[in-house]
């Protein structure tokens, strides 16, 4: 581990590739290390948030870009039906600002919608202290009303930490495909900015200590990022690995495991 107790960004990897059964023309590359870890979101429970000096934020401190259209308007929806009772900003959050309402700010750029940051921190987190509990008011009114938090919070928020990319394969046929890759969204993902983080939960022990692997624990993400059809075949591919490591974990004592079977920091949890 580096000296901030977190295991190396670029260790071995196991991989994964499936034409996705809904999509021909697509195939999945998914990092099976990753999504058969025990990472589980430790907030409220041991995160230390991503700064030292804000450690009850996990890692609302910097607020959310929305990504599309369909990502502010579905958030914009969960807002409205938000009351004070269950969230502790509302009046700033519904006072206009300008044209815009009050939960909403723009980036640098002038021109990516953002959440605002009221005291230090995203305007939808609820700080220790509040009746609601403290955390996003957003996660905390989907759970209340039995729905899925991806149903509510922004596509950045929710998505944490699995990373989704996409590129072009050309073959040497002329043909091509889409490839779409699953993996663990670690503190390079934030930009170089990642590496000034004080804190980041995907390669640190403490939170991988989950009863379940990633892929079930975070199956409504995976479902909703590759559909129901490649999330299917990507949990036969799991469960396959599973099967592996459980054999080789069977090995006779003395043997080393390869960090590329099991994340490292899954290997390292207490």
């Amino acid at each position: 581990m580096d000296a901030r107790g977190e295991t190396p960004l670029d260790t071995p990897r196991v991989w994964a590739e499936f034409t996705d059964p809904a999509e021909p023309a697509q195939r999945v590359r998914a990092d099976l290390t990753w999504l058969t870890s025990s990472w589980h979101c430790i907030f409220g429970s041991g995160c230390a948030g991503i700064y030292a000096d804000r450690p009850d934020d996990g890692c609302c401190t910097l607020g959310a870009h929305f990504t599309d259209a369909d990502d502010l308007a579905r958030v914009t929806a969960v807002a409205d039906r938000l009351g004070p009772d269950e969230w502790q900003f509302h009046d700033q959050g519904t006072t206009p600002v300008g044209e815009r309402p009050g939960w909403q700010d723009l980036d640098e750029d002038g021109e990516t919608v953002t959440t605002r940051r009221v005291e230090g921190a995203c305007i939808f987190l609820n700080r220790p202290g509040h009746p609601a509990g403290a955390g996003c008011a957003l996660h905390q009114h989907a759970v209340l009303e039995g729905t899925e938090p991806l149903e509510a919070k922004p596509d950045v928020c929710w998505q944490l930490p699995i990373r989704r990319s996409y590129r072009t394969v050309e073959l040497p046929d002329d043909t091509s495909y889409l490839e779409v890759t699953i993996t663990e969204y670690d503190r390079r993902g934030w930009g170089p900015g990642g590496h000034d983080l004080d804190w980041y939960c995907s390669g640190r022990p403490e939170a991988h200590t989950a009863a379940q692997p990633v892929y079930l624990g975070l199956a409504a993400e995976l479902t909703e990022l590759l559909g129901s059809a490649a999330y299917a075949e990507l949990s036969a591919y799991c469960a396959a690995h599973l099967t592996a490591v459980a054999g080789a974990r069977s090995t006779p004592a003395g043997r080393r495991l390869l960090p590329l079977l099991v994340h490292p920091a899954t290997l390292q949890a207490p």
